[in-house]
């Protein structure tokens, strides 16, 4: 009996041990961040997860469109997303913004570009305004070259389309992924055939090919200033009261147009290089910048977090 006793006491202080064990590994603040794909939005998206990594968060990176995106935090299934077009998300986002289940909480990127572009050359052709694309239609084979479908860009040039606003009602909107548009764009310039597709900066397209944005965009497309955007980070909704040391960081989150275009040049001209490694060898060069995100921002434990950062960045092989 005093045998049995004993080897259920044991047994007990085994389980106690075990389920401490799990709650201490397992106990780190979880931190779900939307991410549509796009290789900007995954730079900043890959560097947050390791930051907040480091801070002793439990960070995920989630891909979803931008429509399941929206849906996730308005729902609370995701806590923020770096990735906030305006104005032209403006069709998908406004809505949650006005029921207050999104917010809209900091800009993280000014000056970006969201627009119509061409190869240059179609600007010799005449190609140079939204009103032009309609007399190049043979040309152009009637079709305008988006990304995935589901897009904001692409509902922009789908309602285009469906408005025939600048006589593009003949138009086919093709969707496809990032890459493949890309590629399309480049088959055609080696024939300097004519193309209109989504651009937007900053992206290494801007380097890796000769390319104009169109002039003519309208407050009800792209925008009244030529597809110029603002980039925004969005939380959902009770996001800063709860973390309001990550709301912190995300205060500080933010990233000129010149960084993101040199990151995205290094991930086209060394093959095999990760968003993540990019990103991390980037800022290994320029301290100031994470040093400044870091800026009254602690660990999970109260430590400097810019200490922390420093120490798992000092570990880390871009």
């Amino acid at each position: 009996m005093l045998h049995r006793t004993r080897r259920i006491i044991l047994i007990l202080a085994m389980a106690i041990c075990l389920t401490a064990g799990q709650a201490l590994g397992g106990n780190a603040p979880k931190i779900r961040i939307g991410n549509v794909g796009w290789t900007g939005v995954t730079i900043k998206t890959e560097l947050a997860v390791a930051i907040l990594n480091s801070l002793g968060y439990e960070a995920k990176n989630l891909t979803m469109s931008v429509p399941i995106t929206y849906m996730a935090l308005s729902k609370g299934d995701v806590d923020f997303f770096l990735g906030n077009w305006m104005p032209s998300m403006a069709n998908i986002a406004d809505k949650y913004f006005k029921e207050g289940s999104v917010i809209q909480y900091a800009k993280n990127m000014p000056g970006a570009k969201y627009t119509l572009a061409v190869p240059s050359y179609c600007l010799e052709m005449g190609l140079k305004d939204f009103k032009d694309i309609v007399t190049f239609g043979d040309e152009l084979e009637w079709k305008i070259y988006g990304i995935e479908a589901g897009n904001d860009g692409n509902m922009i040039i789908q309602d285009m389309i469906d408005k025939d606003m600048f006589g593009l009602g003949r138009f086919k909107l093709v969707a496809s992924s990032e890459m493949a548009m890309l590629a399309q764009v480049l088959s055609y310039s080696k024939r300097n055939k004519p193309i209109v597709f989504l651009g937007w900066a900053p992206h290494s397209m801007n380097e890796r090919i000769d390319m104009s944005y169109l002039t003519g965009s309208t407050s009800d497309t792209f925008g009244g200033d030529n597809g110029t955007a603002t980039v925004w980070t969005n939380t959902r909704k009770g996001f800063e009261k709860d973390m309001p040391n990550v709301a912190v960081f995300l205060k500080n989150y933010t990233f000129p147009v010149s960084m993101v275009n040199q990151i995205m040049t290094t991930l086209h001209t060394q093959k095999g290089v990760s968003p993540k490694q990019a990103g991390l060898a980037w800022l290994k060069q320029h301290p100031d910048t994470y040093r400044g995100w870091l800026e009254n921002v602690i660990t999970v434990d109260g430590k400097p977090g810019v200490n922390a950062f420093e120490a798992a960045l000092a570990n880390i092989n871009p």
